[in-house]
This record gives C-alpha cells, structure tokens and sequence, in this order.
C-alpha cells in the first residue's frame, strides 16, 4: 500500500484495492506518505553530510522505492554502508533492488522481524556490512505504527540502540493518535479499520508516546515535528504547511 501512495508499480490488486480505500477515507494519506520518503531523504542527506555518519541501518526497509537510502547516503559520501531488514518475503523477492552499491560502499539485505532485535543484531549480513564499534544510523520510518504495545516497542528501539555505539542516531517517524479534529479523526480510525482487515494492525501514538522513543537521546532540531517540517528544503517546489497534520519525525543523537 505504501508503494502504491508512493506511486510506485510493485504491488498486488489486494493492495490496489486497499490502498484505494483508504485515499478515498482520507486523501491526505498520498502526500502524507511522500513527506515521509521526502523526510527519509533529508535526514539521510544530513546525517551523511552534517555528521559524517558512514553506516545505515534500515529497519522495516518496505518494498524498494528510489531513490532507496543507500542510494542517498551513497550519492553524498560513496563509502557509506547500509544493511536493510524487513519480514516481508515480498520484499526479498525485489531486494536486489537494494543491493546496487557503489564500489566504494556496501549494501546488504536481511529477512527479520523487528520483535527480535537481537537476531538482527547478531546476523552475519549485519556484522559483516557494519562496524559496530562505529556509529551507525537507526532509520525507523513509519513503522512502529504496526507495533502495537504488547509487543513492546520501546524495549525494541532500546535493544537495537544499546548495542550501537556513541555517536549513533535514531531517525524515526511514526503515525499520529492525538488527531483534535473530530472528523479528521474519525476518517483515521476509518483507515486503520482498513488495515485491520487486511491483517495490519495500527497503534498511532500521540508526541508523548512518540519522544519516549527518544528518552535518553539528544534530540536534533527542529526536535520532534510533522514529517514536512524536519528541516525542510528550501528550494522544493510544494510543500506541505508545516502545522498540516502527517506522520511525526525526529532525529536524536546517543550520548
């Protein structure tokens, strides 16, 4: 579905249908999800340009949509390094996708669930691709939405952070919950009805629950804000408003 409002072309009917439903519900969802690839860009771009951070690691990649953050972190510094992981096995079928590296760097793709950080921790396509005694980048966009409390998300960003070094950054963006527009509201309670049916659960959060992801972490700025408003570019051509209700984002740096 997330390809599909990315206008991308990897995708079944099922997700077709779905997707479909859900930007008749509520039509903000398209540019909603395009801010969100924009914002996987710019931090990218900024954590690669700004804090000379070599090493990526994606967690919940999704199907692979250009440009794909090795391809960002990459075009900025060629000796960059990313290992990707998602649970999908459609996603493995296009993970060669993921794969094109420079010369100078290296790409890695790895089928695993985000409820066992430490076998994502432990893979040889990790410890082979990155340096842990190095920074790394945790890119985590729009996907602990599909992680609901029982499965413990914060113990997961935790776990997959203790283990990366000083220096290290969680990049994150996350579905809303405190929505104060009552009709806009319910049109999102209508979406998640949607992903429900089609077996995907969504927890949105509200900005409390969101920056307990970041207890402990220093927060860059603009702190936490919309998706569009992380450091936006100034030359695109249209933007969002920055108040405009969308997915929040951050990015914050471990002591």
């Amino acid at each position: 579905m997330y390809d599909y409002y990315l206008g991308g072309k990897t995708h079944y009917e099922v997700d077709v249908r779905a997707a479909e439903a859900a930007v008749a519900t509520l039509p903000q969802i398209v540019p909603a999800a395009r801010a969100n690839r924009d914002f996987m860009i710019r931090a990218t771009r900024t954590l690669t340009a700004e804090y000379g951070i070599r090493q990526f690691l994606g967690i919940g990649s999704g199907i692979p949509t250009q440009p794909n953050l090795h391809q960002v972190a990459q075009g900025v510094a060629p000796e960059s390094r990313v290992v990707y992981t998602d649970n999908d096995p459609i996603v493995l079928q296009y993970a060669q996708a993921l794969l094109h590296s420079t010369p100078e760097g290296r790409t890695a793709y790895l089928q695993a669930d985000v409820r066992e950080p430490r076998a994502i921790l432990d893979a040889e396509e990790l410890r082979g691709t990155l340096d842990l005694e190095q920074p790394v980048a945790l890119s985590v966009n729009a996907l602990l939405h599909f992680v609901p409390e029982d499965w413990k998300p914060y113990e997961i960003v935790s776990a997959l952070l203790e283990e990366l070094a000083p220096g290290s950054f969680l990049c994150l963006s996350h579905g809303i919950a405190d929505v104060p527009d009552e009709e806009l509201s319910a049109r999102l309670g209508d979406v998640s009805g949607i992903y429900q049916r089609g077996g995907t659960p969504i927890t949105p959060r509200t900005r409390a629950q969101v920056a307990r992801f970041f207890d402990g972490l220093e927060l860059l700025e603009p702190g936490i804000t919309m998706v569009q408003a992380w450091r936006p570019d100034p030359e695109a051509a249209a933007t969002l408003p920055p108040e405009q209700l969308t997915m929040y984002a951050g990015v914050a740096r471990k002591p």
